[in-house]
């Protein structure tokens, strides 16, 4: 995780102004903002086939050919893909790795940013490459990526066996695994999705398809006892390190645990199992009946439901509070341990719980206009964009980064400025 403590809580307000930035250059990409809201960079054209990276107003030292993806790491590096002599790589803080590649896309990071992943390719194979490393092994397709929670490993579905496009009783006998760290599975499998990777890093799960109708999870290359309809995105118990799906028997969705049946409950659907941090607390996505969606913990469904869709569920480290987004028509609302707030939005982004596990932030949008809201209370100001609150460490402030009137500004505020 990130030390918040040493980021610049007192000061109330600073301001960059990034209208200028347009007169400077032929053209200005969208804005980020880092972490700690210290800096607010984009994408700028200098010149036809000469791009940079402006942060608070200066250039990166060297220019490239084309940059895109600008994104900051969670400790604040600056990170983009970019290429030179029609070679790809990514550029961390203006500096370019070593290792060039032919394509570079998917960043990844770790927690505490001190990791930074992609997926490349080179000379028509694929690999990851972990801060400017390779796999020494590459394959000739590669899809799915996953990180490992502390960084230190990479996985990815990938192709083993060759097959043409007629070739269908060879697909059909597996042609794809899964690699950790550049070393594949032995198992072949008919397709894989999804991955989960354990924080000692020891165990690799993913979704898999053992024939054309039958899906089931793979451990380590081991596939569960036992096949389902469907399965979806598997995760880790933090402690115990059981593995958790989704799966489908009978037409009906529950969770299994390493195989068996978790919970005792059947929805039309479930999905975006979390845990907290001791895994004591499981709440996943259900849909109780055809078009409702709502919230389970540990297999008892919310109350409330709603029509469209629930989405962006979060948890917080002592499992006390639930948070999620819900949308009904067009609408969006958040929603906390089933009740949801009074105020509905146009956009609504994924909420953040603060330290004490009892405040809950968001960024919202209502009449193209950006805000944030706190414990139901909206912040009385419109702004051109912002950016996801940040609660100090202590839970009694509040970082806010948005862009007005061509200035992006940095506050700091008092939490019961905004919750009263």
């Amino acid at each position: 995780m990130i030390d918040r403590s040493n980021w610049d809580w007192e000061t109330k307000e600073k301001a960059v102004p990034i209208d200028p930035w347009k007169e400077n250059f032929s053209w200005v990409e969208e804005p980020y903002a880092s972490p700690d809201g210290e800096q607010v960079a984009a994408i700028v054209n200098i010149d036809e086939g000469e791009f940079n990276v402006c942060v608070n107003g200066e250039t990166w030292e060297n220019p490239f050919e084309k940059i895109w993806y600008l994104r900051y790491a969670p400790d604040g590096r600056l990170t983009a893909l970019v290429s030179d002599t029609a070679e790809w790589t990514v550029a961390v803080n203006g500096v370019p790795w070593e290792k060039k590649f032919g394509y570079v896309w998917n960043t990844l990071f770790s927690p505490d940013g001190k990791n930074i992943a992609v997926a490349a390719q080179a000379d028509g194979e694929y690999c990851m490459a972990l801060n400017g490393n390779p796999w020494e092994t590459t394959f000739q397709n590669m899809t799915y990526f996953a990180m490992s929670p502390d960084g230190s490993k990479t996985a990815a579905v990938v192709q083993v066996e060759d097959f043409g496009e007629g070739e269908i009783h060879k697909f059909q006998k597996g042609c794809f695994t899964a690699a950790l760290d550049g070393q594949a599975w032995d198992t072949r499998f008919v397709n894989l999705w999804n991955m989960a990777i354990s924080p000692d890093g020891t165990k690799l799960a993913a979704e898999v398809r053992t024939s054309l109708y039958d899906y089931s999870i793979a451990v380590n290359g081991q596939v569960w006892d036992k096949t389902f309809q469907c399965v979806w995105q598997p995760v880790i118990h933090p402690v115990t390190g059981s593995v958790i799906a989704p799966v489908r028997t009978g037409g009906k969705w529950t969770l299994s645990q390493d195989g068996e049946f978790l919970w005792d409950q059947r929805f039309l659907q479930v999905w975006h199992q979390t845990f907290n941090a001791d895994g004591k607390t499981l709440a996943a996505i259900v849909s109780p009946k055809y078009g409702r969606w709502t919230v389970a913990v540990n297999g008892q469904p919310w109350v409330v439901t709603f029509g469209t869709m629930v989405s962006d569920l979060v948890v917080s480290s002592d499992g006390s509070t639930i948070a999620a987004l819900a949308k009904e028509g067009d609408q969006w609302k958040i929603v906390v341990n089933g009740s949801p707030w009074k105020d509905t939005f146009d956009m609504a982004w994924k909420p953040v719980i603060g330290p004490d596990n009892k405040q809950v932030g968001a960024k919202v949008e209502k009449r193209g206009k950006y805000t944030v809201v706190v414990n139901d209370r909206i912040w009385p100001k419109e702004c051109d964009a912002a950016w996801d609150p940040v609660f100090s460490p202590d839970g009694e402030k509040i970082l806010l980064r948005t862009v007005e009137n061509g200035r992006y500004l940095r506050r700091i505020l008092p939490v019961t400025e905004i919750t009263g």
